[in-house]
């Protein structure tokens, strides 16, 4: 019933940002928290950044931290994600995902809620 679509990703050099855009519908998006995971070819998906339902509570895995920042417009049932001073390590799809339950909880299997994914590629 909860719809997020991922916009804002793209080919960029080491150094440079991007803004990531998450559009919620189908929910209450003002009610759930809301996170950033990412997978890289590869790999797992891992957790990247996480916002409580107000905005109050960020969380961050220690790669992004200083370098990146979640944010939410809950008016426009959005949710973002800027990135400064990517590295090709932060190459990956980044997924937007949303659950009612924890507070901004880096665990995915809290998320039942996923976006199709948005490739970030970051080149050296």
């Amino acid at each position: 019933q909860v719809q997020l679509v991922e916009s804002g990703g793209g080919l960029v050099q080491a150094g440079a940002s991007l803004r990531l855009s998450c559009a919620a519908s189908g929910g209450t998006f003002r009610s759930k928290d809301m996170g950033w995971f990412r997978q890289a070819p590869g790999k797992e998906r891992e957790f990247v950044a996480a916002i409580n339902w107000s905005g109050g509570v960020t969380n961050y895995t220690d790669s992004v931290k200083g370098r990146f920042t979640i944010s939410r417009d809950n008016a426009k049932n959005t949710v973002y994600l800027q990135m400064n001073v990517l590295k090709p390590e932060d190459t990956a799809v980044y997924y937007c995902a949303a659950s009612s339950v924890g507070s901004a909880t880096p665990q995915k299997s809290y998320y039942p809620y996923w976006g199709q994914g948005t490739q970030v590629t970051v080149s050296s």
